[in-house]
């Protein structure tokens, strides 16, 4: 198992209680590299959205936890916070809790000519994404291959 894969979840293992004991639940965990700094990053959320205390109280007992079992040997900056309206859609249960809504898919590869949809997810399996798409004033669903997607979100409606 690769070390990033590990210390996510480890990771997500000592933040449970502590997310539950805020009346959250943990939407994300990823370990990155971006430039020179490794980032642990925790995404936090709850039914009415999380706050800055939310965060606040999580990432100081997170922090604790992860200083006690010390299992990454890299310095890393730890960041806690709420995945956002335009989460991104990287787990099935964060598809579950999606379909219905509107979410926009970006393609590593053209198709149809972009590389950019916006529909409402319709389904899922473990290989493909289903959305419901308008096309010149009639829906029809497109079915993406999980492989060919660079990112699935919900798209921000103001």
């Amino acid at each position: 198992m690769a070390k990033k894969v590990s210390y996510e979840e480890r990771a997500e293992a000592l933040l449970e209680p502590i997310a539950a004991a805020n009346g959250c639940e943990i939407y994300d965990i990823e370990y990155v590299k971006e430039g020179s700094e490794r980032y642990l990053r925790a995404y936090i959320d709850k039914p009415d959205g999380v706050n800055i205390t939310d965060c606040e109280n999580v990432s100081r007992a997170f922090s604790e936890k992860l200083d006690e079992e010390d299992f990454i040997p890299d310095a890393y900056i730890l960041e806690v916070s709420s995945p956002g309206l335009g989460r991104a859609l990287k787990k099935d249960r964060h598809l579950e809790k999606s379909i219905g809504k509107e979410v926009e898919v970006k393609t590593y590869k053209l198709m149809e000519g972009k590389k950019e949809f916006i529909g409402i997810l319709k389904s899922y399996d473990k290989d493909t994404i289903t959305i419901e798409i308008e096309n010149n004033s009639e829906t029809e669903d497109m079915v993406f291959a999980k492989s060919d997607i660079a990112i699935i979100r919900l798209t921000l409606d103001f």
